[in-house]
């Protein structure tokens, strides 16, 4: 079964989207776009108003699934918010993926600060027993100024909070942070308290992506208008290096490998981030080439 059927025999509404290190998984879209849909620098879900798809139609994708990807033993829950669902809802999801998907070892989904909120610790372990096994959380920074502008709909106290909760709960946690988002005038700083918020958070993945400039977005009006002003290749640099400086996982991946980011970074911290402070060190002196701005993508 080649991955162009997949396409069109599962039932996919709109585009989708889902993390890289989540390519060769099950992709079974459980809801259509975002519960929040208010981020500045997203444009992803804004023309999809967001739902929880129909029973029906989830077991039937279930069911294909099970017939034609009994190679694939990952699954990914879309779209950007599949946490949200309510519990009793959710819980018979996964029920029906362990009865009809048994191979499946890994199930993961989005989630924000509002959905983990919605879930008390309880519930959480009902999902991680139930096989939710990993959420990938955007934490964007941790200024509150900047989250405010942004649109997170949340403070960092509480950003930290839920990502507690689920870590707690036993589920794993993949989370983002944006290279740029405070633009020139906080770069430094909000690398500096994004750190210190990873620091006690602690989870398990960090992802650094850097801010790319999204059609009719609110974050591309203001670059237009002059309003927003993006750090520089080196500025981006330099405001990675601060934030892993102020990094301390205790065995966390930090991670800038995506195609938006100008230099590819991976540590395992705490025991590499010397390693990762010398290899940003030599790309500012130009002796490391970076990704060209052609080959830098969403």
């Amino acid at each position: 079964m080649s991955f162009i059927k997949e396409i069109e025999e599962m039932h996919y509404e709109g585009d989708c989207i889902r993390p890289p290190s989540e390519g060769n998984s099950i992709l079974l879209q459980v809801t259509v776009g975002c519960s929040h849909n208010q981020c500045t620098f997203c444009g992803t879900f804004k023309k999809k108003r967001f739902r929880i798809k129909d029973e029906n139609i989830i077991l039937n994708d279930i069911l294909f699934a099970a017939r034609y990807l009994p190679h694939r033993n990952h699954l990914f829950l879309m779209d950007g918010d599949a946490l949200i669902i309510p519990q009793k809802r959710l819980l018979g999801i996964l029920e029906k993926i362990r009865e009809h998907l048994p191979w499946v070892k890994k199930v993961g989904a989005y989630a924000n600060t509002k959905s983990i909120e919605m879930k008390s610790l309880e519930e959480l372990k009902q999902l991680r027993e139930k096989g939710l096994s990993i959420l990938y959380y955007g934490v964007e920074t941790g200024d509150d100024e900047i989250r405010k502008s942004i649109r997170k709909g949340s403070t960092s106290e509480t950003c930290l909070e839920m990502g507690r909760r689920a870590k707690e709960a036993g589920i794993k946690l993949s989370v983002t942070v944006i290279l740029g988002i405070g633009g020139c005038e906080k770069s430094l700083h909000h690398a500096r308290v994004t750190g210190q918020l990873l620091t006690a958070m602690d989870p398990d993945y960090v992802g650094a992506l850097s801010v790319m400039f999204i059609p009719e977005t609110p974050l591309t009006q203001d670059r237009e208008s002059g309003k927003f002003v993006l750090p520089d290749e080196a500025g981006l640099l330099r405001e990675l290096r601060e934030m892993i400086t102020y990094t301390d996982l205790t065995g966390g991946l930090f991670f800038s490998n995506h195609a938006c980011n100008y230099l590819p970074v991976k540590a395992m911290l705490p025991q590499g981030k010397q390693a990762a402070l010398d290899l940003i060190d030599a790309a500012l002196k130009g002796d490391i080439a970076l990704r060209p701005e052609w080959m830098r993508a969403i």
